[in-house]
């Protein structure tokens, strides 16, 4: 069982993970790296599991990255614990790591930090990660908790819906005039397109949808990886895009936009996953994420 892996052992592995290297963690850990080398080991015929791929910076195994997550919310349970013993200093906040995606954190997100009570102290780590990632940042250990779209738990985590976060198809009118003036669903898929990186299949299946599964959009294609230079990249004329709808709305009202199927919106649901731990300052940030996504997001 887990709780009977020896907590030294298990401090080690997290160690190198986050050094990246068996001689930074000794440096980190004050021993030697024999002996970080060998407590690493140890751990491994303990769990009849390979753990690191020993890679510089070395890498967790999915077994490994099971043993990881354990000793992050290890080590959070210890820091609850001595504040509420009152054994931490005045001037050592609790630390909430947090993976959500970049629309999320340019529209609603940081209005609902803002709302997480003074007490107790704490200090934010965000991960600005895509919403179909954000989950494997949590299933790495790397962050406590995340905006995804995937309502499938992480193992050890819990799940809240948050809602649906739309988007709409729009472009500048003058992107509209010059490229899109035959049949939708074919200029589209010849038109200039903007997306957030190489990985961004937004605008792609919206195409896809629109086409009835023949082919996406356009391969002349613009990144921009922000969510406010997405938008204003989507103003300027450089391509067509979708843009969420608390966005677009101002853009819209000034003719600085047009949509282009008011009918056919975009809704990704979106959710907040967190560890399945009994720790105040996590369960204070869930509560003012879930309340500020009642807001703003669809239900």
């Amino acid at each position: 069982m887990m709780t009977e892996l020896p907590l030294d052992q298990v401090r080690t592995l997290l160690a190198v993970v986050d050094e990246g290297t068996f001689d930074a963690a000794a440096a980190a850990l004050h021993v030697t790296p024999s002996a970080v080398s060998q407590r690493v080991k140890a751990l491994e015929q303990r769990t009849g599991r390979v753990l690191l791929v020993r890679t510089k910076p070395v890498r967790p195994t999915e077994s490994g990255e099971v043993v990881v997550r354990f000793a992050r919310q290890l080590a959070r349970l210890e820091r609850d614990a001595r504040a509420e013993l009152g054994m931490r200093g005045d001037d050592e906040p609790t630390l909430v790591s947090v993976a959500v995606n970049a629309d999320s954190l340019s529209t609603w997100f940081l209005g609902a930090l803002s709302r997480v009570p003074q007490e107790p102290r704490l200090c934010f780590e965000l991960r600005r990660e895509d919403e179909t990632r954000t989950a494997e940042l949590l299933r790495e250990g790397r962050v406590m908790a995340a905006v995804t779209s995937s309502p499938d738990a992480v193992a050890g985590c819990s799940v809240r819906p948050l809602g649906r976060m739309r988007y709409i198809a729009a472009a500048s009118p003058e992107f509209a005039e010059r490229h899109l003036a035959g049949p939708l669903r074919e200029a589209l898929a010849h038109a200039p397109v903007m997306t957030f990186d190489r990985s961004d299949d937004l605008q792609d299946a919206f195409v896809r949808r629109l086409r009835r599964g023949r082919g996406g959009a356009s391969a002349v294609r613009h990144s921009v990886p922000t969510s406010e230079g997405f938008v204003e990249a989507v103003a300027a004329g450089l391509g067509w895009g979708l843009v969420p709808e608390v966005q677009a709305d101002r853009l819209l009202r000034e003719g600085r936009l047009v949509p282009l199927a008011p009918d056919r919106p975009v809704d990704v649901p979106l959710y907040w996953q967190q560890w399945k731990l009994d720790s105040p300052a996590l369960a204070a940030v869930a509560e003012a994420v879930v309340a500020a996504a009642a807001e703003t997001l669809r239900s």
